[in-house]
């Protein structure tokens, strides 16, 4: 082997001890600034979920016991519950799908100036209390709100609809909440695919 040969080899164990080190130190200052972050959820979610499910294996007399939960799947009311929840969740994504995926893609083909002037009104949702945008809801979604006075007058329907307060105004609400969740992480992706990608 040659001297420059040599040194070149040396060199090159030198880069890589220097790039593990790097390494080292980049992971030890990741975790030294991330700690903190996960110790905050670590108190302030968990271990307060910890407990409560702890709790629930216990009766009103302090004695270690399944009836809580033997309780939840006798009971008529609480398998409503849950029914009603899977229900109003499964129409709520299959519509934010249905809604979002479309004009995620329409936004992303669009100018860049277009797209930002409509993102607008995807934000909107984000700067209006969620208790606004309930009680909007439910001003229009009333027998003589806007929304049966429009169809009446267009002969659409004869006689008001009950749209609030039952499992339509519930999934027209949250599909309102959700929908923006859905469209900004989808409109990014979108945004970052190359046409040339999507022609292919």
């Amino acid at each position: 082997m040659s001297a420059v040969e040599g040194y070149e080899s040396a060199e090159a164990l030198q880069n890589v001890s220097t790039l593990k080190s790097e390494n080292h130190r980049e992971r030890r200052t990741f975790l030294g600034l991330s700690m903190p972050a996960v110790l905050v959820v670590l108190v302030v979610v968990f271990l307060p979920v910890l407990w409560l499910s702890s709790l629930s294996f216990f009766n009103a007399a302090g004695e270690l016991s399944s009836e809580n939960y033997a309780r939840i799947f006798k009971s008529e009311l609480y398998l409503r519950t849950f029914v009603v929840t899977f229900q109003i969740s499964v129409a709520v994504t299959v519509i934010c799908v249905l809604v979002g995926y479309p004009l995620c893609y329409w936004l992303a083909r669009m100018s860049d100036r277009n797209a930002a002037i409509l993102m607008v009104f995807v934000l909107v949702p984000f700067w209006t209390s969620v208790l606004v945008r309930t009680y909007a809801w439910l001003v229009l979604l009333q027998r003589n709100g806007i929304i049966n006075e429009s169809m009446i007058s267009m002969g659409i329907i004869d006689e008001p609809l009950q749209l609030a307060h039952n499992l339509t105004g519930s999934i027209i609400g949250m599909v309102h909440i959700m929908l923006p969740f859905l469209v900004l992480p989808l409109y990014a992706t979108m945004r970052s695919v190359d046409t040339d990608l999507v022609r292919a």
